[in-house]
């Protein structure tokens, strides 16, 4: 039930940070800061700057997961 809740937003890598701390730039122009799916660190998926990613947003704003590499 939580997981159709969910909203999901596209973007592109545009700064690898230290720590699996990605900046993003969102479909609309705006940039977050977000980081690694724990999914994805499991899994050992690189992301790197140009990819073009899917967001999870927090409710509260200011950082989204990144959970999936396109």
């Amino acid at each position: 039930m939580a997981d159709q809740n969910k909203i999901s937003v596209l973007g592109v890598v545009t700064e690898a940070l230290p720590n699996t701390f990605f900046r993003v730039k969102l479909e609309d122009g705006t940039e977050i800061l977000s980081y690694l799916a724990g999914k994805m660190r499991m899994n050992r998926i690189r992301v790197l700057v140009g990819d073009k990613v899917r967001l999870e947003p927090e409710p509260y704003g200011g950082k989204a997961r990144i959970i999936q590499r396109m």
